[in-house]
């Protein structure tokens, strides 16, 4: 692309940098904010700018938050027995939008992947851990993508437990083999949350 304005230029590099956006969508983009008024593109940036500077990670799941403990965590009417473990932020954002859930999560922040260089170091496995010992959690929901390496999360973090009571469940295979939580619909997620299995018969049902 040839541009005749070095500062439009610097834009479409920068928006150009997010994941899943190309020069020609980011050109379309900044050419918006030129025909936003000034006051709406300062809002918009001083947004970005305030988010990244301000924003935190929740003490007890690592969910983001506005302060020490996110407004999920610090909600008294949630059911504090039952804990969702997820690989992301986005998989908490997608389990909300079913509204089939009433309990807490912990962000793992990724799945075991050996060979890309993912341990249980790299994840938040030992807080979890702590948390099940110390916060009286009843149960345990895996809601990892159904994948080869969210399997074997699943059954790491399930013996790292063994010798605490708990109930440790897995969200029923609504979600096929291979796919990604974020993309299923709401209707398939909420009823894999709804039917989800002990971890013992998931193991048996699918002859692992």
């Amino acid at each position: 692309m040839v541009f005749s304005s070095k500062l439009i230029e610097d834009a479409v590099q920068e928006f150009s940098r997010l994941p899943g956006i190309g020069k020609k969508t980011a050109l379309r983009m900044v050419l918006q904010l030129l025909k936003m008024e000034k006051g709406d593109v300062d809002g918009f940036t001083n947004a970005l700018s305030k988010m990244r500077h301000e924003v935190q990670f929740c003490a007890d799941c690592h969910n983001v938050s506005d302060g020490l403990v996110c407004a999920i965590c610090g909600n008294r009417a949630r059911n504090n027995s039952q804990v969702c473990v997820v690989e992301n932020i986005r998989d908490v954002i997608a389990i909300e939008s079913t509204q089939q859930y009433n309990g807490l999560y912990h962000v793992l922040g990724g799945i075991l992947s050996p060979l890309d260089g993912i341990g249980p170091e790299q994840l938040n496995i030992t807080t979890l851990h702590k948390r099940v010992k110390d916060k009286g959690v009843e149960e345990l929901i895996m809601a990892l993508s159904p994948t080869i390496e969210g399997d074997t999360t699943v059954y790491y973090i399930a013996r790292q437990l063994q010798g605490i009571t708990l109930r440790i469940t897995t969200i029923a295979r609504g979600i096929s083999f291979g796919g990604e939580l974020e993309y299923a619909d709401e209707m398939t997620l909420a009823k894999s949350i709804a039917k989800r299995l002990p971890i013992e018969n998931y193991v048996s049902v699918n002859g692992k």
